[in-house]
Formats: structure tokens, C-alpha cells, sequence
């Protein structure tokens, strides 16, 4: 093999860090991005780990926003005790120069029997240190945000499984429809669920304890417009809205759910390896097929444009961006009978 190739192969066998499920304390441990619930999570281990093996462990935390220079040796330095530490940086993204030039001069010497753990939510501040601590290779702990329903439906299914439960595909899909938009609050479903009902959990349980929360948002809206049905996607509209729902995430849900169907139409023809590449969670190619037996390559243009005009619309260049986005449903809906 040549050089280049081996240097490409090491590169992408090269393994990847710990996540919060399996991360153990080191002298230093980095808990990188934007997704705070895994980065509490994993701080959260490696304390409970920490004291698993001393119960005396001593827990300090520090903020970037109002460290003082010379901070993290004091919290480090030999106690007069000698109980194990943990000290947590948080912030680490907002660092003052003061508290990067602390804790790069600490990373040349990691005290004894101290655990130092790094968060860092993202952005370019401090990257010099960030470097300094991949070269060093500091065990990081990568938390990224969580955001495409896939990723939010392999999240539900691994919390359940945590828990020693499953839940059905339809019953997943309802929860993330639900409660799917802030990691946090789909966990603590996820935890309702498993602490309130037995067996497997299926689409009438999610629908009990959070149907009017579904009704509430925008995907059921879409899922109507989209299968042709004007009034009761209207009807659902006119209820999302009273309900307090802004009419831009209404939008975004039309959007998500028509560029989903472009994409699988732009790809069926070419066989199901082709669908599956697009990285879609099964349920959602197994429904855009069976959606776009009603769609035309026209009518699903036309309420692509829509929508796209409905989105400039309600974010500041329409007069009412209720009556904004019911036009787009209403369009939307139409668009699906021209097949």
C-alpha cells in the first residue's frame, strides 16, 4: 500500500474518544460541545465513579467568568487530607486569557490524585489550548448537538434501552414529534414513560400522556398538508397557533418535511441502497414513499416555492405571518393533489 494510502487508512481507524456513557477520570478529561445534557452527563460519571472509589472525593467547580488568576493551583495543590479531588472548568469557551494560561501551564504537570475536567461548549475561544490538549491526547469526550429526527429517534431508542425498555417505531417517531426539540425534555419523557408504564411502550401510550402536545406543533401540521388534507391541516394549524406556537417553527416543520421528499424522489429511481445512503431514519423513507405516490415532480416544486416564500414571510417580510403560514398549508395541500 502506498504511504499516502497508509496514513489514510491510520487516520480513519484511528479510534475515537470515550462518550459519557463510558468515560473514566483521568488526570485531565475534556468534555467538548454544545450538547449540555451529554456534557452534564458525563461530568456527572466521572464524579460518580470518583467517589465509587474514595467517598470523601472533593468536588470543585469553577466558572470562566469569574475565575481568578492562580485559581486552579490553589484547588489542585496538595491537600492537607489527601482525599481524592475533582475539579470541574466549566465555561472553558469564554475563557479569560488568565484561565488559559492557568490551565496550559497545569497541563504540563497534572497534579496527583486530582482530576481535572475541561467543558467546552464550542467556538474558536481557546483553541490554542484545545490543540495543546489533543496533542497531549487528553481523553475527550465529544457531546454534539443533537438536532436531525434521526439522531433524536436513536436517542429516544437508546434511552429506553437504558432503562431496560423498547418502544415500537410508530411510538418513537410520535415522541420525538412531540417533545423532540430540546434534548433535555425528550429524556425526561423518556424517563415518565418508563417510570409509569409497563411493557412495550406503543403509539396509544405517547399519545395518551403527550397527544395534545403533538397536536400542538408543527409536524402534524405538515404530515396533513403534505397527504392532501387541507382542513384538518388547517384545523391543526389554528390550534397549534392558539396554543402559543409560533408560526417560524410551523414553517420549519413544512420545510423538513417537504425537503425529505425531495430528497427520496431525487434518489428512488436508483434503487433502495440509494435511499438508505441519504442517512434517513427507516420510518421517515418508508413514509416520503408512500407520500410521494400523490406528488408530482411539479406539484412538489410548487410547494417547495411556497413554503420558501412563507419562510421569508413570517420572519419579517410579511405583514401577518399567520395568515403566512395557513396560505402554505392550504398551498402545500393542493400542491399534493396535482399528482
Amino acid at each position: 500500500m502506498p504511504p499516502a494510502s497508509r496514513r489514510s487508512s491510520a487516520r480513519s481507524a484511528a479510534p475515537a474518544g470515550p462518550t459519557w456513557q463510558d468515560v473514566e477520570p483521568g488526570p485531565i478529561v475534556l468534555v467538548s460541545g454544545p450538547e449540555d445534557l451529554l456534557a452534564d452527563r458525563a461530568v456527572d460519571r466521572l464524579i460518580e465513579l470518583g467517589r465509587a472509589s474514595d467517598p470523601g472525593l472533593e468536588v470543585t467547580r469553577l466558572d470562566a467568568a469569574d475565575y481568578t488568576t492562580g485559581t486552579l493551583t490553589v484547588v489542585t495543590s496538595p491537600s492537607l487530607f489527601a482525599e481524592d479531588r475533582l475539579v470541574v472548568v466549566a465555561g472553558l469557551e469564554r475563557a479569560s486569557d488568565d484561565l488559559i494560561a492557568d490551565v496550559t501551564a497545569y497541563l504540563a504537570a497534572p497534579a496527583a490524585d486530582v482530576v481535572v475536567v475541561l467543558r467546552h461548549a464550542g467556538g474558536q475561544r481557546g483553541k490554542k489550548l484545545l490543540d495543546a490538549l489533543k496533542a497531549q491526547r487528553v481523553p475527550t469526550v465529544a457531546c454534539d448537538a443533537v438536532k436531525t429526527d434521526g439522531d433524536k429517534t436513536a436517542f429516544v431508542s437508546a434511552e429506553l434501552r437504558r432503562a431496560g425498555r423498547r418502544a415500537d417505531g410508530q411510538a418513537v417517531r410520535a415522541l420525538v414529534d412531540a417533545v423532540g426539540s430540546d434534548l433535555r425534555e425528550l429524556a425526561a419523557a423518556c424517563s415518565q414513560l418508563v417510570a409509569d408504564t409497563t411493557g412495550l411502550i406503543g403509539a396509544e401510550v405517547v399519545e395518551r400522556y403527550y397527544g395534545g402536545r403533538i397536536e400542538a406543533t408543527g409536524f402534524r401540521v405538515a404530515d396533513a398538508a403534505v397527504a392532501g388534507d387541507a382542513g384538518q391541516a388547517v384545523a391543526l394549524l389554528r390550534h397549534a397557533l392558539a396554543t402559543g406556537v409560533d408560526p417560524v417553527p410551523i414553517v420549519a416543520a413544512l420545510a423538513a418535511k417537504l425537503r425529505v421528499l425531495a430528497k427520496v424522489a431525487a434518489v428512488r429511481g436508483r434503487g433502495a441502497g440509494a435511499v438508505r445512503e441519504l442517512g434517513l431514519a427507516p420510518w421517515q423513507t418508508d413514509r416520503a414513499l408512500n407520500d410521494l405516490r400523490r406528488w408530482t415532480p411539479e406539484g412538489l416544486a410548487a410547494a417547495i416555492s411556497s413554503v420558501a416564500q412563507a419562510d421569508a414571510e413570517v420572519k419579517g417580510e410579511g405583514r401577518d405571518p399567520r395568515f403566512a403560514v395557513e396560505r402554505a398549508v392550504l398551498r402545500v395541500a393542493a400542491s399534493s393533489g396535482t399528482a
